[in-house]
């Protein structure tokens, strides 16, 4: 059973959550458009594991900037402010464990069947206050440590 929504200009699939692993993980498979970038955020509850499968994301995570091509991953510990995004011109995609279960719940709460669809911003503040997320600015600026 997964579900793809659109969440801050990406299709997110979720593969598994709480309800198949016990809690113990989400598994997000995620399509970013070229020029897709997430705001500056923090999860103050949960480790973030990013494993690219195609294309190329470029990641802030508080003072580390890295590039990663397909077969590449970068883990982003509990708490560390970080930015994620597709600066060339081709889209990419990877998949996301966020554990321990956490991040699907938002997804689903606030994601949208439409890319155009803009989601209810109070209720993303909402959820993500309720699993420990911290939206540091908006979209377009980098993290500050």
């Amino acid at each position: 059973m997964s579900q793809s929504l659109w969440f801050f200009g990406s299709r997110l699939t979720i593969v598994a959550d709480h309800t198949t692993t016990g809690g113990q993980y989400d598994l997000i498979e995620g399509y970013f458009p070229p020029g897709s970038q997430t705001p500056p955020h923090r999860h103050t509850r949960y480790s973030e594991q990013l494993y690219v499968l195609s294309g190329e994301f470029t990641v802030w995570a508080g003072e580390n900037k890295v590039v990663l091509s397909a077969g590449e991953s970068f883990l982003i510990p509990v708490g560390t402010p970080h930015v994620v995004a597709v600066l060339g011109d081709q889209p990419a995609r990877g998949l996301v464990v966020a554990a321990p279960s956490a991040f699907a719940r938002l997804i689903a709460a606030v994601g949208t069947l439409s890319e155009t669809e803009s989601s209810d911003m109070e209720l993303v503040e909402r959820i993500s206050a309720e699993i420990g997320d911290e939206i540091l600015g908006p979209p377009g600026t980098l993290p500050s440590a």
